[in-house]
């Protein structure tokens, strides 16, 4: 099998960013166009988790399908899939935010994560995302040395806590999360040999 080459890679970053993009503008359009059920808070809710959590697998994918596809330039999307991720994940944030509790409602926001565990898990999912994000440039790698692939193994967190958080928010009973989080068991039992040694 022929190697990807940088430009080929280029190609496959804006592909990428369209994946990212186009749903986004699908998700105005449908807004727009009255196309969301009786509440539509919860539809706009449930497809930006979704999204998210996509992306989450796309992430975890990457390292894994460049190994068996022997293809190592593969690595270079990851970022950019685990920052759409990371976009995501804010606008599933925001939307609970804006579209169940009110822009006006910060504290009710807060009491709300304390008390229900399932928004406690996705929470801290989001919190790892941003700190992952924010450290996710060159220039953070270079400063950090060895600490950057510490502190970017916490993505394995993320595969923990957002599954187990989109399969408690669920109320009813429902196929879509189990399959979500046995891709994410899958992804995580791939990388048995290094969490071993990052659990020790």
């Amino acid at each position: 099998m022929m190697r990807l080459t940088l430009k080929q890679i280029t190609v496959l970053k804006i592909l990428l960013h369209l994946t990212g993009l186009l749903p986004l503008l699908w998700l105005l359009f449908s807004l727009r166009s009255g196309a969301f059920s009786a509440d539509p808070a919860k539809d706009i809710q449930h497809f930006t988790g979704l999204m998210a959590l996509k992306f989450l697998l796309g992430t975890l994918a990457v390292s894994p399908l460049a190994r068996l596809l022997k293809q190592p330039l593969l690595i270079r999307v990851r970022r950019l899939v685990g920052l759409w991720c990371f976009s995501w994940a804010s606008l599933h944030l925001l939307s609970y935010w804006l579209l169940e509790l009110g822009i006006n409602n910060l504290a009710l926001l807060g009491s709300e994560l304390i008390s229900r565990p399932y928004l406690t898990f996705g929470i801290l999912s989001w919190s790892v995302l941003l700190l992952l994000a924010l450290t996710s440039l060159q220039w953070a790698q270079r400063r950090m040395g060895k600490n950057w692939q510490r502190l970017h193994n916490f993505i394995y967190l993320v595969a923990i806590l957002a599954p187990v958080h989109y399969l408690w928010s669920v109320k009813t009973l429902s196929p879509r999360p189990w399959l979500y989080a046995i891709c994410a068991a899958i992804l995580l039992l791939w990388r048995y040999k290094k969490l071993k040694r990052w659990f020790p």
